[in-house]
């Protein structure tokens, strides 16, 4: 371990936070390694079983908590965050809102202007559209945080020499929100992810793990009082405690970690999202403080501005792997990619059913064929998860 030579600066942390902020990051904290408090909470989760089938969490138990152990010599974790909110209301993601000015529904088009979750909410109101989490309609963030969390390394290199670092971005056994909020970066909420007073909870987090012994910056304190909503309003109820999500029935882990067929049980429950959930973050009050992403990098990407599930089912292996290169959500693969369209497509089919004979959307009838037409396209296909959802999906349609 280095110890603070005379020659570093009293105002290290503020220099990081000024770096930070030219490279896009919203705040720059310092936190020790000691997450003890953390291990018996850590234990418990894993024992239960709420991980699921994301054994690597297992795997390395409580090592998540003992950065020192992950990189030898580690005495400091410089913490960072960046908002990664797109502007859904003009440019690049304003699909959705001019869709709804064609006709929504159940959806005040006048109230979209200045809220950019009741876009968001509108996108899952929509029948027949399909809601991929606002964080994963641009670049893969994983490239954009860590090539960004490198350049801050190598910047404080040049103000206090050589040093060992090793940066991370949701790319091993962390603590991330731990870390954070041992750092100021905000409050742990009772969904799990760390709140920030002046920009609610859409943003990244990454970390420098280092063996100099920066400065700790303090952390903050709870402001969620007795507000539930993040609870109330979750699909699934995965949010079984305060605090504690249990990934089993999280839709993000379902469209994302989960292998194989989504259990039955769940699949009306998921609506319209084919790629994470944003239920909690959406009815979050303190998110109504959420912040532009400042790069570029999150922007909507056109195929994601406001798509039909029609058009995304309609992407055989080539054309998923050419329109999502360089986003994170290729990493599911098509299989898992089709298995989640299936399961909003059955979801659209019940909903269109249950519509009136004499239904005021437009098109319903026609939209309900269309659906049933290209699902049964796929009725055969090599992998048994898309042709079980693929059955269930044709399945929710109730003839009138």
């Amino acid at each position: 371990m280095q110890t603070p030579p005379p020659h570093w600066p009293e105002n290290i942390v503020q220099q990081l936070n000024q770096w930070g902020h030219a490279l896009g990051f919203s705040q720059i904290g310092v936190a020790g390694v000691d997450l003890s408090h953390a291990e018996p909470g850590l234990s418990a989760w894993l024992e239960e079983g709420c991980h699921g089938g994301m054994t690597y969490m297992a795997k390395h138990g409580t090592a998540r908590a003992r950065p020192h152990e992950l990189v030898p010599g580690t005495v400091r974790v410089i913490t960072a965050r960046m908002n990664y909110l797109p502007d859904l209301q003009t440019g690049a993601g304003s699909g959705t809102a001019a869709r709804l000015e064609q006709g929504g529904v159940g959806v005040d088009v006048g109230a979209l202007s200045d809220d950019w979750r009741a876009i968001a909410w509108a996108d899952m109101n929509k029948v027949g559209s399909a809601y991929v989490s606002v964080y994963a309609r641009g670049r893969d963030y994983h490239k954009v945080m860590r090539g960004r969390l490198q350049q801050l390394a190598t910047q404080l290199q040049t103000l206090i020499g050589p040093y060992g670092y090793r940066v991370f971005t949701d790319s091993a056994p962390v603590l991330e929100a731990e870390l954070a909020t041992m750092s100021g970066q905000g409050w742990r909420g009772k969904h799990s992810l760390v709140l920030n007073r002046e920009a609610g909870s859409m943003f990244f987090l990454g970390e420098i793990f280092v063996d100099v012994a920066l400065p700790i910056t303090e952390p903050t304190t709870d402001h969620c009082g007795q507000c539930t909503s993040c609870m109330d309003v979750c699909p699934t109820q995965a949010i079984v405690a305060p605090y504690k999500v249990d990934a089993r029935r999280c839709i993000s882990y379902l469209t994302i970690e989960h292998e194989g067929a989504i259990d039955e049980r769940l699949r009306s429950a998921m609506g319209n999202r084919i790629y994470g959930c944003d239920d909690c973050q959406l009815t979050c009050p303190w998110n109504k403080f959420a912040q532009v992403a400042p790069v570029p990098d999150f922007a909507v990407r056109q195929v994601l501005d406001a798509p039909t599930l029609l058009q995304l089912w309609a992407w055989d292996q080539t054309t998923f792997l050419r329109l999502t290169e360089g986003s994170a959500i290729r990493r599911i693969g098509h299989a898992r990619w089709l298995r989640n369209v299936a399961t909003a497509m059955g979801n659209a089919l019940a909903e269109l059913s249950s519509l009136p004979a004499m239904s005021e959307v437009s098109g319903s009838s026609d939209l309900a064929v269309d659906l049933m037409r290209a699902l049964a396209q796929h009725s055969d296909h090599p992998n048994a998860a898309v042709r079980e959802h693929v059955e269930w999906a044709l399945q929710q349609y109730h003839h009138r």
